[in-house]
């Protein structure tokens, strides 16, 4: 899709997004810039992403019927699921159907659903490693897994982590250090799920020395061809699974970048394979990988912008929003790093609609740094309601920096 048309003309090239969050009204901007016609869906009215999109649409995504009919309605030249939470199944028929392309691929979207879907596919299909697993559907399950009594396999032992199989932003996860936390880990697990599968990823913890996300997109090059780029590796700092800070370019061994490079490199082709095995998915992807030494592990994978990648709107030329948008209308992408950076998250602290924030400008105040409100219409105590951007040429500084602007921010009710 090389050739663009004009915004609400019959040329117009016309995208639908499914989720509009934070990291999806990024994507909108970015298409708009282009000169996309955008469609912003959500389950709740207001999403950020509809506040910026050329039109708004409410349906409860993960209802086949709802979904299918909008898609149908609206006819969109692609789709771009933003969350786990939809009929994936739907978004396939309508694939096969011709009716629609959905980025990178239908069947793309439902194996990184869930994460045994995903698991699955990186240990048992790729050969990937990955840290030893089981998915349990009862507190029974999950306690003899861990106690290697389930005749699965070897004991997953303690410590351990629990992972709703479907959840966003590390909601429902825990880590367990005895037997005394496997009950509260459960319903945890239970309820942070985005939807109430009653199922869970137990997996053995890896003494890993960090954690990364590399960013990993396939793109169309000058000559047709399909290839896969990287950016600089991200580190995150994650309190109770849901990632607080973010920075840019992580410092790694020449020989653990080249392997998660090989990991990345091996389970995004996969992921991009369309109907009957072709080579059609495009886009960016979050690949979560743990590293100690020159290990590496596969962690996670999702086919869209990750969170701790806001760090790249003050770090790259084309920032992950930018190159999503590229790759999936068939254009070139440019991952170059322009300036180390970081990011911090701002919560919401308190539990109201319509909240104000003081403290902008102070935060503003601090060197090199820039400030992303969200414009969320209802924050929780620990709902991400903004994030602060610092760029320097010394990584640690900017650290400071992003955490300092952050701290300035104060959301309060109106």
């Amino acid at each position: 899709m090389t050739t663009l048309g004009t915004p609400l003309s019959p040329s117009a090239t016309r995208v639908m997004l499914l989720g509009s969050g934070e990291l999806g009204k990024e994507v909108l901007i970015a298409l708009q810039r282009l000169g996309v016609e955008t469609i912003a869906v959500d389950r709740y009215e207001n999403a950020p992403g509809q506040q910026v999109a050329h039109q708004a649409r409410t349906i409860t995504m993960s209802d086949p019927a709802q979904l299918k009919a909008l898609i149908e309605a609206e006819r969109p030249h692609l789709v771009v699921p933003e969350i786990e939470a939809i009929a994936t199944p739907a978004l396939q028929e309508l694939e096969a159907a011709g009716t629609v392309r959905v980025v990178p691929t239908a069947r793309a979207a439902r194996l990184t659903m869930d994460r045994e879907g995903i698991r699955r596919l990186a240990a048992e299909a790729l050969g990937l490693p990955t840290s030893p697993y089981r998915f349990c559907d009862s507190l029974e399950e999950l306690q003899a897994a861990i106690d290697g009594t389930d005749g699965a396999g070897a004991a997953i032992g303690y410590p351990c982590v629990v992972k709703p199989v479907m959840s966003s932003s590390g909601k429902g996860q825990s880590k367990i250090d005895g037997p005394d936390d496997v009950r509260e880990a459960w319903d945890y697990a239970l309820a942070g799920g985005r939807v109430s599968h009653g199922r869970v990823i137990v997996e053995g913890f890896i003494d890993f020395d960090y954690e990364i996300t590399l960013l990993t997109v396939r793109a169309r090059s000058a000559d047709g061809t399909i290839a896969t780029h990287f950016c600089e590796p991200i580190g995150h700092v994650q309190v109770s699974g849901d990632y607080v800070e973010s920075w840019q370019p992580h410092p790694m061994p020449e020989a653990a970048l080249r392997k998660s490079q090989e990991i990345a490199r091996a389970v995004t082709t996969d992921l991009g394979q369309g109907l009957d095995g072709q080579p059609a998915g495009l886009g960016l992807f979050g690949v979560e990988l743990f590293v100690k030494g020159d290990q590496v592990w596969f962690s996670e994978v999702s086919p869209r912008p990750h969170d701790t990648g806001m760090v790249t709107m003050a770090t790259q030329w084309q920032n992950e929003f930018e190159l999503h948008a590229r790759a999936i209308l068939g254009l070139p992408v440019d991952t170059t790093l322009k300036s180390p950076g970081a990011s911090a998250v701002i919560y919401g602290g308190v539990d109201a609609r319509g909240i104000v924030f003081d403290g902008v400008a102070d935060a503003l105040s601090v060197p090199g740094t820039e400030l992303r409100l969200f414009g969320k219409p209802e924050s929780f105590a620990k709902r991400r309601m903004g994030v602060a951007l610092a760029h320097d040429a010394d990584v640690e500084v900017a650290r400071r920096r992003a955490k300092d602007a952050a701290s300035r921010v104060k959301p309060r009710a109106a």
